[in-house]
């Protein structure tokens, strides 16, 4: 391995380890603790990504795909109030997401890598951010996948409620979804400026 892909492997496990850690815990109504971490995987790999090219980047999700699903194995047994802490269903939405929503960040950063510095960045975790909370959520909760772990009461995420408490009657996942998506957009915005300062740190050149 080349050891100057090592911190961004390094940032990657970490973001990942404490946000399996931190998604235990609520934050408000609607959003758990991870949900402010996790979206700094798109940083890491976006700014390896622009330093170090696309195979660097790729390297760098693997690195992280692999300790989620450590982390999953792990927090299968552990016992909660409610049963294992990790479900199959949540493993299988959490690593599917992750490793779908990483590549798809790549290849979408590569495409856009000539563009203003920003763009490929910004286009690039938008996109990804969508696919992650999409196919986590549905995998985990929806109703329509029971089959996928029928011994799983998934009752509680398909409870009827309003919308974030205000809009349309959904199913509560649907809400938790639409509150973990929000997080991420804002936080892609928020995260161009540390991109621009660190891969102008890591580079000679402007991003």
């Amino acid at each position: 391995m080349n050891r100057k892909y090592l911190p961004g492997i390094l940032a990657m496990a970490a973001i990942v380890v404490a946000s399996n850690i931190l998604v235990q815990f609520l934050f408000g109504q609607w959003l758990t603790w991870g949900a402010f971490t996790y979206p700094f995987a798109f940083l890491v790999t976006d700014v390896m990504n622009r330093v170090y090219g696309l195979a660097a980047a790729r390297r760098v999700v693997i690195a992280g795909f692999v300790t989620g699903v450590a982390c999953s194995l792990i927090g299968t047994q552990i016992s909660g109030e409610f049963g294992p802490l990790v479900t199959l269903r949540i493993a299988l939405g959490s690593g599917l997401a992750f490793l779908v929503a990483q590549l798809t960040d790549v290849f979408v950063f590569n495409r856009l890598r000539q563009g203003r510095w920003w763009r490929a960045p910004l286009v690039s975790t938008l996109i990804g951010a969508t696919l992650d909370t999409t196919l986590f959520f549905s995998i985990a909760f929806a109703a329509t996948l029971t089959f996928l772990e029928p011994g799983n009461d998934i009752a509680w995420a398909n409870e009827p409620l309003p919308l974030l408490g205000l809009g349309p009657v959904v199913p509560l996942w649907m809400s938790l979804a639409l509150a973990d998506w929000s997080v991420k957009l804002t936080l892609a915005v928020m995260a161009l400026l540390p991109f621009r300062v660190v891969v102008r740190k890591m580079t000679a050149r402007p991003a």
